[in-house]
Formats: structure tokens, C-alpha cells, sequence
């Protein structure tokens, strides 16, 4: 059977099943969009074509948790590969930008740009409003129940979170006389990373996970349209269109998620292998051959092990491996025993100093009681020597009672009236406070949000410096950077001069006129128009989350109380305050004293309560270091019984033979499960091939067409070929 049939079937069929092929690094998931250059390292295995000029697109699509799309960048790489002065390209593209280098463009009809390329490649990068070729949609569940990205924000339970996808891309084609819609066959590749302290039982459909411990890598594929391209049925052979990723969450969280979507992996199907369709009918009868020779196989290695049990005496040697295998396991959980004692110690020395810091709460409320205690005294004191009739005075009472007796000396409440006014004038200015604050709080998140695209900017442009620096120092040289190192690499250039090269250098960077050019550079990149639309379209978004907003909220509330305080305290309310009794005034002193004092006094309780907590968390953990060290103890035990048993097992024939006997029944299973897999998997494989091949054949050769034929998203001039991928990054949902 030929290979380029075997990569066939491999890719239309057996896609859906094994995922070994698809490589989508942890690395990846935990950065953003760039350019050019990742462009080149996520498509370095995509290869030009015969013509001269090659464009090579990656689509960038920002996109809201749930999948819609937020915003379209769109970066090109045209490879000038006969280095022609002039390139013609066509673009639907806006605001377009050359990001690495000078090439400039003239406009042209119908979208047409005409590069001065000068023998270089060209990378620009732009944005559009177009429709994309396959839509993503995510939706999400807790417990079962759907519910929207960001109600599930901090919530704990079962998760679901399915991707699923939409190919909107086709063409008609004629199959077998009919006409059919073909899909452009895109591969859809989804990464997430779980963290480990957030997410638990992590399982997927339709893909694989990855577990380093302290995070899992879940990565998805699908084939949306792929299905319907074939003219499978699903029940003979379900090709994924949808990933999805269920695990248990505590306090939910998610970082962004990325989606790779290529049809890279169609264009290099060999069609010319299509017309072989006997010899891959052939091969379906060689594997189904195979397999039946695999269960007799199975047969013969149970008949075998039977047979073994008459000769058990001839595995003495591997009962000898066997006992230096259990010898080598005693040794090694008496080193976990050895760490779960230092665990334990640990634990204990947690335990005790939050204990001895838990033993000191009853004196600390206990003082703080009893001066509390002091002050309602000496207040109860103070109110009968004035010839006031109040009940002994209690944490619990004092309240009431010195209320009742303000009351009680203030027949007109001047004191509460003029509260409610004053509260009532602040909550009518509450809309300008909220204003006024709104501002303060957009000022901080735009000194944030500049400060962090300064520190990006600061190194870009020192690095442009330092080139310049260099080619002048190269040019007093008569040389220029090309030359130079050209001349390096030829061994041209002794290492002195080089070491003085590079010292000029540095010393140049560190000069006066060149840190006041790096810092005249910087501030012209960070006052430029496109700079300052980022970062007021950074700062928008962060005024829209919900810690800014709640952050607002509770600042606004914070200046409501201060002037409700300040006004209470102007000379306008005190004048009004001092109509009343000098015993009603002195009441609301002596209250409100008591006040900050019992505030206090019940946040020393909320801190004692807290140090309790905390001892009996680690009272609790100190319990389980002292469980696992006994569990530890007792696996070193049993290790140490294990190795003692198969010692004896070396001079035990009957005990022998009882495992020889376990080894034949799980042979049995082996063959029950070689069986379950030639009906459901071999089988099914055969079927598809024998009952409908010749269709699928032309299916996919028209799969194939109508992959080649989609080059690009954004315009493509008809003189080029190309290449274009799509990358879906989401927004990360977080507190």
C-alpha cells in the first residue's frame, strides 16, 4: 500500500480519533497575537509554491468570551522570492502599516497596491470588517445549567465549557453528476490551560489533556463541514465539529483560550494517489487480514500461559528480578516515609506558633472588655451625678439607652433632623460626586495603562537606537553593518577590534545626547496617533470591567460618607446643634465616643476569631501530616511485607502456579479486548472503505480543490499564490 493512500485515509478518517499529530505548546496559550514573526513560526511547515511572489496571511480575531468577535487584525507577509523592484498586491484592508521596514505603496484600482519593494520582502498589517469564514461560538454550563461568561466568574461546581464552529466557507462542486456545497476544510485547534489550583477533573471530547502538575493543557480538534464534505453518515463515522471541556471549579476563573484554524492540512493531500482505489481496497483486506491473525495471536499466547502453568519451575529467574524490583520499592518508601516525617514536623511547628498566638485572644478580649466595661461605668456615672435616671449600662444596652436619653433631651430631635437634611442635600450631588470620582479613577487606570505601554515602547526604540549608534561607529570604520559582520564571520575582524567595536557602543548608549534621543523617541512613539488610540482603547476597556466599576462604586460611597461627616460638622449644623440642651450635646459626645470604642473593640473580636480559624486550620493539617505519616509508615510496612512475601514466593511453587493462573485470565481479557476493537474499530474502518469509496474519492479530491482555492482572507493578487490562517484569541474571564 502506498503511502501517499495511507496519509489519505489518515487525514479524512482517523483525524477525529488520534491527536499525535497536533502540536500546540503551553507557551503559546499564556501569550498574545503578535505580527510577522509569529506568523513564520505558526506556519513554518507551509512551503511556497512555483509562482514568484507567495502571500502568507495570518488572520488575528480578538474575540469576547463567548466567542463573538471583538476585532479583525489582519498580518501579511509577501515573500518577494525573485527579489522583483515592484510588487502588485490586493487588499481589502484599512489603516494599513509596513511593520518591518520602509516600503512605501501607491493606491491602485480595485483595492490594488503597487510596493516599492526593492528586491525585499514585504510584512504589513491592517484591520478589516468582513465576515469570517468559520464563526466560533462559546457557550457555558454550571452544574448543567447554561449561564453567561461572566455570571460564572467566581462560582464553584461542574463546568462545561463547549467550543463549537461554524463553516460558512464554500464552493459549489459537481460529484458524480450532482451538484454538491463543498466546505473549504478548515482543522480547528483549541488550547486552554487550567490551573490546577482552580480546576479538578479535567476530561475533554475531542481531544487531549496534558498534566505538568501544576496546570493541565487542554487541546481540542474539529473538522467543521468535513463530515457533510465526505457524504459520511454519523453512524457509521462521527467526525468532530465541536470541543468540549468539563472539570470541577472552585472560585472560576480563565485565562484566554486559543483557536488555530488551517486548511494547510488538506492542500498537501496527493491526489494523483486517488485513482488507486483498488490498491487501498487491497490494504483494508491486508489489515483485516492482519487483525485476524493478531486475535489468533491472542488465542495462542492464552493457550500458551496454560501451558506454562505445567512448567512454572522455568520462571525462577524472573521471581529473582522480582524480589530486587520489591527490594528497591522497601528502600524507596523508606524515603517518603522519611519526607512525610519532615512534612509532619513542619506542621507541628505551624500549628503550635498559631496556638500560642490563639492563647493569648482571651487576655486580648478579655482587656478589651473589661476597659470597655470601665468606660460604661464611668459614663453611667458621669449621667446620674447630672441628674439623669439610666439602667446600668452593657455593651448590649448602651446604645438604646443613651439614645433614649438624647431623645429625652432634645423634645424637637434638631440632632436627627439636621442629619437627614444634611444626607438628603448630599445623595441630591451624589451623581456629580460620582462623576468627579469616575474621573479620578480613569486618570489612575490611564497612568497604568501608559506607564505599561511605555515600558514596551522604551525597549523598541533603544534597540533602533543602538543600530543607528552602531552603523556610525561601523561607518567611521568605512564599513556598514553588513560588511562588518560578513567580515566577522570570516574571521576577517580580530577579536580586539570587535571587544572595541562593541565597547564604543555601550559607550555611546550610556552618552548624555543618546539617552536624550531615546527618551525624545519614546515620547514621540507614545504621543503618536496610533499609540494614543491603544492605550484610550485600553483604558476604555478597564473602565468597563468590574473591578473598576466596583471600584467606583465604592469610592463614590467613601466621598458620600465624608460629606456627610463634613457638613455634620460645619458651623451651619453646629449652629443649629447648639440650640439644643447642653446635656443633649454632651449625651451625643459621650455616645459617640462609645461608638468608636465598641467599633474597635468588635474588630479585636473579628481578629481573634480569624487567629482561632487559622490554628484550627493548621491544628487540622498538623492531624493529616501526622495521617500521612502513619499511611507512609504503614506503605513502608507493607513494602517491606511485599519484599518478605515474594522471598517467600521464590521457594512457593503453589503460590507461583496461582499467579501463572492470574496471568492466563488477564490474557483472556486481552483477547476479549483485541475483539471489541477489530468489531468497532478495524471493522467499521473496512466497511466505510468497501461500501463507498469510489464516493468519497471524488469527495475528497473536490475537498482538496476547494482548499487550494482559498489563498487569502483579505485580497490576493491574481498573479499569486498564498496561504492563510486564522488565530482566535478570547478574552480571559477574571475577578
Amino acid at each position: 500500500m502506498k503511502k501517499s493512500i495511507v496519509k489519505i485515509i489518515a487525514v479524512c478518517l482517523c483525524a477525529a480519533i488520534t491527536f499525535g499529530g497536533v502540536v500546540f505548546t503551553a507557551s503559546s496559550l499564556n501569550s498574545g497575537y503578535n505580527t510577522n514573526e509569529e506568523s513564520k513560526q505558526v506556519s513554518a511547515a507551509i512551503e511556497s509554491k512555483d509562482e514568484s511572489v507567495f502571500k502568507d496571511e495570518t488572520v488575528y480575531i480578538l474575540a469576547n468570551a463567548d466567542g463573538s468577535t471583538d476585532k479583525i487584525i489582519v498580518s501579511d507577509w509577501i515573500k518577494n522570492k525573485l527579489k522583483n523592484e515592484s510588487l502588485n498586491d490586493k487588499t481589502e484592508l484599512t489603516d494599513i502599516e509596513n511593520v518591518k521596514g520602509n516600503e512605501t505603496y501607491t493606491d491602485g484600482n480595485d483595492n490594488t497596491k503597487i510596493w516599492d519593494a526593492d528586491g525585499n520582502d514585504i510584512y504589513y498589517q491592517g484591520n478589516i470588517d468582513k465576515e469570517l469564514p468559520v464563526d466560533l461560538k462559546i457557550s457555558y454550563k454550571l452544574d448543567g445549567k447554561d449561564i453567561s461568561p461572566s455570571e460564572l466568574v467566581g462560582k464553584s461546581g461542574r463546568v462545561t465549557i463547549r467550543f463549537d464552529y461554524t463553516n460558512k466557507q464554500f464552493e459549489y462542486r459537481e460529484i458524480n453528476g450532482k451538484k454538491e456545497k463543498i466546505y473549504v476544510p478548515y482543522a480547528m485547534l483549541t488550547g486552554v490551560v487550567l490551573d490546577n489550583e482552580i480546576f479538578a477533573n479535567a476530561e475533554i471530547t475531542n481531544g487531549r489533556l496534558i498534566n505538568d502538575g501544576s496546570r493541565t493543557v487542554v487541546v481540542g480538534t474539529a473538522f467543521p463541514g468535513l463530515q457533510e464534505n465526505l457524504g459520511i453518515s454519523k453512524e457509521d463515522f462521527e467526525i468532530p465539529d465541536y470541543v468540549e471541556i468539563t472539570a470541577d471549579a472552585e472560585n472560576f476563573e480563565l485565562g484566554m483560550t486559543l483557536t488555530l484554524a488551517t486548511n494547510e492540512l488538506f492542500n498537501e493531500i496527493d491526489t494523483d494517489s486517488l485513482d488507486k482505489a483498488d490498491d487501498l481496497k487491497d490494504s483494508v483486506k491486508k489489515l483485516t487480514d492482519g487483525m485476524d491473525k493478531l486475535l489468533d495471536g491472542s488465542s495462542e499466547l492464552y493457550d500458551g500461559l496454560s501451558e506454562l502453568l505445567d512448567k512454572s519451575g522455568e520462571l525462577t529467574d524472573g521471581i529473582n528480578q522480582l524480589a530486587d524490583g520489591a527490594d528497591t520499592l522497601k528502600g524507596g518508601t523508606a524515603e517518603l516515609d522519611n519526607g512525610a516525617s519532615s512534612l509532619q514536623s513542619g506542621a507541628k511547628q505551624l500549628s503550635d506558633g498559631l496556638n500560642t498566638l490563639s492563647s493569648e485572644n482571651d487576655k486580648l478580649n478579655g482587656g478589651a472588655e473589661q476597659v470597655f466595661k470601665t468606660l460604661l461605668s464611668t459614663a453611667e456615672s458621669q449621667l446620674k451625678a447630672a441628674g439623669l435616671e439610666v439602667p446600668t449600662l452593657t455593651i448590649a444596652n448602651y446604645s438604646k439607652v443613651l439614645d433614649d436619653v438624647i431623645a429625652s433631651l432634645d423634645k424637637n430631635a434638631v440632632y436627627e433632623k439636621a442629619l437627614n437634611t444634611v444626607k438628603s442635600a448630599v445623595e441630591e450631588k451624589r451623581p456629580y460626586i460620582t462623576e468627579q470620582v469616575t474621573a479620578a479613577v480613569r486618570q489612575e487606570v490611564e497612568k497604568q495603562v501608559t506607564a505599561a505601554v511605555k515600558n514596551e515602547v522604551t525597549p523598541k526604540v533603544e534597540q533602533a537606537v543602538r543600530e543607528n549608534v552602531r552603523g556610525q561607529i561601523l561607518a567611521a570604520m568605512n564599513m556598514d553593518s553588513t560588511s562588518y559582520d560578513a567580515a566577522v564571520s570570516a574571521g576577517l575582524i580580530d577579536k580586539a577590534t570587535q571587544q572595541a567595536v562593541k565597547n564604543e557602543i555601550e559607550k555611546q548608549m550610556k552618552s548624555d545626547t543618546v539617552l536624550q534621543t531615546i527618551e525624545a523617541k519614546t515620547e514621540e512613539q507614545m504621543n503618536s496617533k496610533e499609540i494614543r488610540a491603544a492605550i484610550e482603547d485600553n483604558v476604555a476597556q478597564q473602565m468597563k470591567t468590574d473591578n473598576v466599576k466596583n471600584q467606583i462604586s465604592s469610592n463614590t460611597e467613601a466621598q458620600v460618607q465624608k460629606a456627610i461627616s463634613d457638613n455634620m460638622a460645619s458651623d451651619e449644623v453646629q449652629s443649629q446643634l447648639t440650640a439644643a440642651s447642653e446635656g443633649a450635646k454632651s449625651v451625643i459626645s459621650l455616645k459617640s465616643s462609645l461608638d468608636s470604642y465598641n467599633t474597635f473593640y468588635t474588630g479585636l473580636q473579628t481578629y481573634t476569631s480569624g487567629v482561632s480559624q487559622a490554628a484550627d486550620g493548621a491544628n487540622e493539617l498538623k492531624n493529616g501530616t501526622d495521617d500521612l505519616k502513619k499511611g507512609t509508615q504503614q506503605l513502608h510496612s507493607g513494602s517491606t511485607e511485599l519484599y518478605d512475601g515474594i522471598m517467600t514466593l521464590k521457594d512457593s511453587t503453589p503460590t507461583l502456579i496461582d499467579g501463572i493462573k492470574q496471568l492466563r485470565d488477564g490474557s483472556g481479557e486481552l483477547r476479549d479486548g483485541l475483539v471489541e476493537f477489530n468489531d468497532e474499530g478495524i471493522q467499521k474502518l473496512a466497511d466505510i472503505v468497501n461500501k463507498d469509496l469510489n464516493n468519497i474519492v471524488e469527495r475528497l479530491r473536490a475537498t482538496k480543490e476547494v482548499s487550494l482555492s482559498y489563498k487569502s482572507f483579505a485580497g490576493i493578487d491574481d498573479s499569486a499564490d498564498g496561504q492563510v490562517k486564522f488565530i482566535y484569541k478570547t478574552d480571559s474571564l477574571e475577578k
